[in-house]
């Protein structure tokens, strides 16, 4: 048996809570990953795990083995980075989460350029608007906007990005501009299904809030933004959603006289596991892609 093997086996099987959980992540068999884990408690001739109809979790002697064996295993791999030299990159598989536009603009274009630094490395990239669990979709670092719904979440911020109302040209040419907050209620807003149908401004100080309608609400951002460029009404959204748009003036930000909350981005790593050298070189690969391009600004600003 291949203690390295095992150890990463067990340590999946916890962090999924199930067999079937952790070989669906490691590619192979239910009953290969039973079998390691069996055979790892023979050899230990201790029990790990406890089974119940609620799942899997690790007995008291599972519990310190597994934190030995993450800490081991981490060291491992930075052991091997550290042999190659940072010349040679990073190697294996790195799994990545981000919200569907935002991958789409500005990260999926640019992974070429980070795959050509480490040729050894595999890139997945899941497509999620939504917060999704990290360990069970066996994520290794997930880019995420706005306020971090979990306060003990490992979290590394990365850039912030102002946020604006914007619309096309076109839209503006044929309702007009709004020249007050007060006069958005008189346009058509393209709605975003988490946000509230009141928007609030700040200007000196002082707080405006107003009530907006629209005939359409999306469930995400790239519904949101397909629905403003078919010239539907205007948004809310960071610069980072438009930001070819902005730059060729198809699009243009107004009321800018007031001011909106700008929003943050961060790489958010699993709770309970160490960030991996593969993980913590993307989110600094990802915070230099936002110090370039000018549509975000560094968090380092």
């Amino acid at each position: 048996m291949d203690r390295f093997q095992a150890m990463a086996t067990f340590i999946r099987v916890v962090d999924t809570g199930s067999f079937s959980a952790a070989a669906r992540q490691l590619n192979v068999g239910q009953p290969a990953v039973s079998k390691i884990v069996a055979q790892l408690e023979s050899r230990l001739q201790t029990s790990l795990l406890t089974r119940s109809t609620h799942g899997l979790t690790p007995t008291e002697a599972g519990q310190r083995f597994y934190e030995r064996a993450r800490a081991a295993i981490q060291e491992a791999d930075e052991a091997e980075l550290a042999a190659r030299g940072a010349g040679k990159g990073l190697s294996g598989k790195l799994r990545i989460s981000a919200a569907t536009t935002f991958a789409r603009l500005h990260i999926i274009p640019r992974l070429p350029q980070f795959l050509a630094e480490h040729p050894e490395l595999d890139v997945d990239v899941i497509l999620d608007d939504r917060v999704i669990d990290l360990i069970a979709e066996g994520v290794d670092v997930s880019l995420r906007m706005g306020a971090l719904p979990d306060s003990s979440a490992v979290a590394r911020k990365l850039a912030t990005s102002a946020r604006s109302v914007i619309a096309t040209e076109e839209y503006l040419a044929n309702k007009g501009e709004p020249a007050t907050p007060a006069e958005l209620a008189e346009h058509e807003a393209v709605l975003y299904n988490p946000q509230p149908n009141f928007w609030s401004f700040t200007r000196e100080g002082a707080v405006t809030s107003v009530a907006v309608k629209g005939r359409i609400r999306v469930s995400a951002a790239e519904g949101q933004r397909a629905a403003v460029l078919s010239n539907m009404g205007l948004c809310i959204a960071s610069d980072w959603m438009f930001a070819e748009e902005l730059k060729s003036g198809m699009v243009r930000k107004v009321l800018t006289a007031w001011q909106l909350p700008a929003i943050d981005l961060w790489a958010v790593f699993p709770n309970g596991r160490l960030a991996s050298a593969k993980a913590r070189q993307f989110a600094g690969f990802v915070e230099t892609i936002m110090n370039e391009e000018g549509s975000l600004h560094s968090s380092k600003e």
